[in-house]
């Protein structure tokens, strides 16, 4: 006999239903007619697309997975997937700065927020009046969050916050900050809190913005506290909560920059086959030549499956079940076929593809932060390998 799950009115499919492809549609023209032109000056500006931001919350996308009592449309994560894609195919800074706000930030509030804080935080958020930023990593522990230096100590009514989180997406751009900090390190992972902090509160200040390879919009830097007092009912969760807080967060993350890298991987490909159809060479456009032809199928093949594994973890977690082997597998495989994808889509391009005129060097450059961020491809072999020792 076999077992059944209780999810049958989930059924298996590998389509996207009417709203889903309304909503690719959607973004989609908005991102090619809105983002991409501007893509290259804001990378070399290192320009901090605010308007894109604004254009996004015009067209109700900053709240698009929260219920409509906090501002959202109550649409599903394979919705929210395919904004980051056709956002990242257009403009890759934008499509950072719009899923940091969204499930780096926003989506723990929600998730681990009480009613209080979810209308006073959240809804801005959803609605896109206020801008989200996520403070895990610091300049001495990375990867290893439980041993965080950024320290919380409780006085009354109030957290001291003091401390240095490197690496934050929207840096001095944002409104809302959601910081993991060690209120003792004697308890390591035990002790950390999440604490939502506002721009603007005393001692709060922002270091040197990061001149980065890709993504260069984005306003990466450090955020830096001393003696910074944060109402304790800025705590999401409990005391001790600080890590789970931070490792559902980053399980949703994940699956946001998975759809950055299909997006990125997707981007250059369509370029290089636009390329491939109007270059010649040996008296033919080289679309003819097996060689650019294998390049272009390998490419789509891998991509097709990031994509697919990327829905799949996003299904999962709208299903409610614990989806972080998903997620992670996700964003391993998707970002490493980003990689594997924009440098063949210089190599298609030849020496056009090195230089700036042409825009897959740029697609090359912000694919390889997806290998690093929200945990690099070596985490995501331990979170895969942990998951898979322990049967889950």
């Amino acid at each position: 006999m076999i077992a059944t799950t209780g999810l049958k009115d989930m059924p298996l499919s590998f389509a996207l239903s009417e709203e889903q492809r309304l909503i690719q549609e959607t973004v989609r023209e908005i991102a090619q007619k809105e983002f991409a032109p501007k893509a290259a000056e804001i990378d070399r500006n290192h320009r901090f697309p605010r308007e894109n931001f604004q254009l996004l919350a015009a067209s109700d996308l900053c709240g698009m997975i929260f219920p409509e009592e906090y501002g959202g449309a109550g649409l599903d994560h394979v919705c929210y997937s395919i904004v980051v894609e056709e956002l990242a195919k257009a403009c890759a800074t934008t499509s950072v700065m719009y899923s940091a706000h969204v499930s780096l930030t926003a989506a723990p509030v929600y998730q681990w927020g009480n009613e209080e804080q979810k209308q006073r935080i959240l809804a801005p958020m959803a609605r896109g009046e206020k801008l989200g930023a996520f403070a895990l990593s610091e300049p001495g522990s990375g990867s290893d969050s439980a041993a965080a230096r950024c320290t919380a100590v409780l006085k009354g009514d109030h957290f001291v916050v003091n401390g240095v989180k490197n690496w934050i997406t929207n840096g001095v751009e944002a409104d809302w900050y959601l910081v993991i900090a060690q209120t003792d390190p004697a308890l390591r992972h035990k002790g950390l809190v999440a604490l939502m902090i506002e721009k603007g509160t005393p001692g709060f200040t922002f270091g040197k913005l990061e001149d980065k390879l890709g993504i260069r919009g984005s306003a990466t830097c450090q955020i830096i506290f001393e003696d910074s007092p944060v109402p304790v009912t800025n705590m999401l969760g409990q005391a001790g909560d600080g890590f789970k807080v931070a490792m559902s967060t980053l399980d949703g993350g994940r699956i946001g920059i998975a759809s950055q890298a299909v997006g990125i991987a997707q981007g250059a490909w369509d370029h290089a086959w636009r390329y491939a159809k109007e270059r010649s060479a040996f008296g033919q456009t080289i679309n003819k030549l097996q060689a650019i032809q294998f390049m272009l199928v390998e490419m789509q093949t891998e991509i097709d499956a990031a994509r697919l594994m990327t829905h799949h973890a996003s299904v999962v977690q709208d299903r409610g079940q614990r989806f972080t082997r998903e997620a992670a597998m996700a964003k391993l495989y998707a970002a490493e076929v980003a990689m594997r994808s924009t440098v063949k889509c210089v190599q298609i391009f030849g020496g056009y593809g090195y230089v700036t005129d042409y825009p897959v060097e740029l697609y090359m450059r912000d694919a390889k932060i997806t290998e690093i961020y929200e945990g690099t491809s070596e985490i995501q072999r331990l979170v895969i390998a942990n998951s898979l020792l322990k049967g889950q």
